[in-house]
């Protein structure tokens, strides 16, 4: 019974000492360009010592921050996404030069109005965070932009 108890309190204090590393937090915002166009903002605030990696990275790298909207029938997309300039530096981890974010990174993607309705455009963010000792596997997250 000893050894029972004993096993449930290390099982116990391993849960509650164990957590999910999250290390970006991720916002979203819109902006009113023109009447029919508008900027959907994507921010990641990232904790310090790590870094979110560029939409473009070399192959064979780390996993590169994507996004994916859905469609519907208030917008058409225009271009692709834009990224901040970030630091393109030698990453030990991936031993090849990257174009990386540290402490906050900002994502917008323009989008033109098909009426003038309010509606929300959902999307996903993948993306891969390192520090300089390891990597976390590639996150998706959900997104909403609220468009009015």
């Amino acid at each position: 019974m000893k050894k029972l108890v004993l096993i449930a309190a290390l099982v116990i204090s391993t849960f509650g000492f164990t957590q999910i590393h999250n290390p970006v937090n991720w916002k979203t915002s819109v902006e009113k360009v023109s009447d029919s166009e508008y900027e959907l903002i994507a921010t990641a605030n990232i904790q310090g010592g790590w870094h979110l990696y560029s939409q473009s990275v070399p192959e064979n790298g780390p996993i590169p921050t994507s996004f994916t909207f859905e469609g519907n029938s208030n917008y058409l997309k225009k271009g692709n996404t834009k990224e901040d300039e970030g630091h393109t530096v030698h990453d030990p981890v991936f031993d090849m030069k990257i174009k990386y974010f540290d402490n906050k990174a900002t994502f917008k993607q323009r989008i033109k109005l098909k009426n003038k309705t309010t509606f929300n455009v959902k999307a996903v963010v993948e993306f891969m965070v390192c520090n300089d000792t390891q990597c976390l596997p590639p996150t998706e997250v959900d997104l909403v932009f609220e468009v009015k």
